[in-house]
């Protein structure tokens, strides 16, 4: 998160929680006080604060919805490498083999200290720092391989070669979050669907901090080819990010219309005591200026598209920029807003206001919302289609092959992804296939 933004969140924090001392000083918060004391003076056994703490915190957001909550300790690390999409690390990305149990690496990540090295796909992390990774999860094998930047580690590695040792210096490691067709031998991307003549492919995965940067480089390389057809923009699986950047990758491709509303409470000072919320109303515009201008596109979404996926969708189906193929997105209309607490350690994420998609729809599925109700994004009608569990498997395994940058006997670690890696992405892919179909129909192509 820049600096800027989050001394401005700090202030605004500190400001609220003066207000709320300030109001309550003589009422919920100094009985809140005074029943915490009463515990730790008067409680037959000792009872720690902190967790006694925590466990106040629960109760009081299971009062509201279940995107709120109270965020400390390695939550709070978690949530700040999503969107910051950096952390200290050596780079790698790693799995239980199911067949022997080992710790294993999916993927190095590319550029990082475990990408230069050599470590590759199937290697197995015998020991870290001397101890044995046997029996061990891989949360805590991926929090003892993260650190401060600039501090050593040790792994074991048994590979192709044998078993042997690199020491490894812990670096800023930075996330993808746009993804081509297939890694080059190089590590970047292929912009371009392998076997379709001049359709682009970009898989967003989330929305960070570095999303419209990367964005920005895969539509100029998109640009400079003189023969684009047609763009795919995935967002299947994409759980959502910065409403900030959802809007800005929305810009990219609209020269004029509205992106999206968000509705929320005005400021508590200007409402009367007793009445209702005033509801304010923000709505975005594009700006002139249009990536790939003229260009026909099409959408991918499922039912684990959500938040800031969803309004890109949305977004661009209601200003009919683009095809949306799949199935149902998951239904999430609510902005979370982060709050940093004066400790330096913790963090609120409150629902602080909903959005609206350009046509004013809701997108929002509430808990007792029906499928007939009208929540989500739903594809164009005749671009439905939802693939089946065995089909999804195959995919993932083997688009998961094609994501990485595989030496010589590498497919031997990989053998599901292996037995289809050969096959072009409309083969093994039928929603792309379909996004493929609209994309020619729309150009007049016949296949």
């Amino acid at each position: 998160m820049p600096k800027r933004n989050l001394l401005l969140l700090c202030l605004m924090t500190a400001i609220g929680l003066v207000s709320w001392l300030a109001r309550d000083r003589s009422q919920h918060g100094r009985r809140f006080g005074e029943v915490m004391a009463a515990i730790e003076r008067l409680y037959l056994e000792p009872v720690d604060e902190a967790s006694l703490f925590r466990a106040a915190m629960t109760g009081v957001f299971s009062k509201l919805d279940e995107h709120s909550a109270f965020i400390d300790g390695e939550q709070r690390q978690a949530l700040e490498a999503a969107l910051n999409q950096e952390f200290g690390g050596v780079g790698l990305e790693l799995a239980i083999d199911a067949r022997d149990g080992t710790l294993t690496v999916e993927s190095p990540v590319v550029g990082s200290p475990a990408w230069r090295v050599g470590i590759a796909v199937g290697d197995k992390i015998i020991a870290i720092d001397g101890a044995t990774t046997r029996g061990m999860k891989v949360g805590d094998a991926v929090a003892l391989l993260r650190g401060p930047v600039g501090r050593g580690v040790t792994l074991e590695i048994a590979g192709e070669a044998g078993s042997h040792e690199v020491s490894l210096v812990r670096e800023t490691v930075r996330t993808e979050s746009v993804l081509g067709d297939r890694r080059l031998s190089d590590g970047s991307w292929d912009w371009f669907i392998e076997g379709e003549s001049g359709i682009a492919f970009i898989r967003l995965t989330g929305f960070g901090e570095r999303t419209l940067k990367d964005l920005d480089g895969s539509l100029e390389a998109i640009q400079a080819s003189q023969s684009t057809r047609g763009i795919i923009l995935d967002l299947r699986g994409n759980p959502g990010g910065l409403l900030s950047v959802a809007i800005d990758v929305c810009d990219r491709f609209l020269d004029d219309g509205i992106i999206v509303s968000t509705r929320g409470r005005a400021p508590v000072s200007s409402q009367q005591k007793g009445v209702a919320a005033v509801e304010l109303l923000n709505t975005r515009r594009a700006t002139q200026g249009v990536a790939c201008a003229g260009v026909p596109m099409a959408v991918l979404i499922d039912g684990l598209t959500a938040s800031a996926g969803e309004i890109v969708a949305a977004c661009l189906q209601d200003n009919h920029r683009a095809h949306v193929v799949g199935s149902r997105s998951f239904g999430k209309g609510t902005v979370q807003s982060i709050l940093p607490l004066l400790d330096g350690e913790s963090l609120l994420k409150l629902t602080t206001s909903e959005y609206l998609r350009p046509s004013s729809a809701n997108i929002h599925r509430a808990a007792a919302d029906a499928d007939d109700a009208v929540w989500g994004v739903s594809p164009d009608r005749g671009h439905e289609i939802t693939p089946t569990a065995e089909t999804l498997g195959g995919v993932m395994a083997w688009r998961k092959a094609r994501d990485v940058v595989l030496k010589s006997g590498d497919s031997d670690a990989m053998p599901v992804a292996s037995q289809t890696a050969a096959q072009l992405p409309r083969s093994i892919d039928p929603v792309l296939a379909k996004a493929i179909e609209a994309i020619l129909d729309h150009n007049g192509v016949s296949d």
